[in-house]
């Protein structure tokens, strides 16, 4: 619906090629502000592909300096080793990534990493000034439209990053081009309901973030620590 009555399709800044992605990157020079991945379940033939090591690399490669990739990682249907195989190989590749998570009904349901190819933080302020923009209308209405009403509300979503992760992650199998462990891990997961006891292990006990991950006002910082403690009950 949204993207209907924005006409993203006829943006002069929109340029569509039908060719698959993977491929479409491993063939061109050129390099993106954004790249965003949204595939099938990692059962199925040919899915976890999009979930290696090296497609990871091949993305970064790809990226312009502070350019960001992401991707959905579902936690329904699937079983907590092939979520830590997914989380795992991202990392590998973007060390600096930050997971964030979305909540059915209080229950854990799917996530999305965020990397990033550079070091620097989420800047909450020049988010929430981008988004008061009048040419960012659009995007500000899209969020609006599945519950977002404010930037605060979208990064209190936040889950993890690397660093709270590492105990959950240890000895997670590394989903690579020669191996594809990650396909069979996840057909393990097939009918499976575990999507909270999934999301509770990955966000843990500590509903913060490392001071590292976001920059802002030392009120929207407060406000996000009170958020998420908020959706943690707490």
């Amino acid at each position: 619906m949204i993207a209907t009555s924005t006409n993203v399709v006829a943006n002069r800044k929109v340029e569509i090629r039908i060719d698959d992605g993977r491929h479409l990157l491993a063939t061109t020079a050129e390099r993106f502000d954004a790249i965003t991945s949204d595939p099938l379940d990692p059962w199925v033939k040919g899915a976890a592909a999009l979930y290696t090591r090296e497609f990871w690399q091949l993305c970064k490669d790809r990226l312009e300096d502070g350019g960001v990739v992401t991707v959905f990682v579902q936690l329904y249907e699937t079983t907590e080793d092939a979520v830590r195989s997914e989380l795992a190989t991202f990392l590998d590749v973007f060390p600096n990534a930050a997971v964030f998570a979305n909540t059915v009904e209080g229950t854990g349901y799917d996530a999305v990493l965020v990397g990033r190819n550079g070091e620097g933080p989420i800047d909450l302020t020049r988010l929430a000034h981008r988004l008061d923009q009048r040419n960012y209308a659009p995007v500000a209405a899209s969020l609006r439209a599945v519950g977002f009403d404010s930037p605060l509300d979208l990064m209190s979503t936040f889950a993890a990053d690397a660093e709270s992760l590492a105990p959950w992650l240890e000895g997670a199998a590394p989903n690579t081009d020669r191996n594809l462990r990650l396909q069979y891990l996840a057909g393990e997961g097939l009918n499976v309901l575990a999507a909270d006891e999934i999301f509770r292990a990955l966000v843990g006990s500590e509903p913060d973030f490392p001071a590292h991950v976001f920059t802002g006002t030392p009120a929207q910082l407060e406000e996000l620590r009170q958020r998420l403690a908020a959706r943690h009950g707490r």
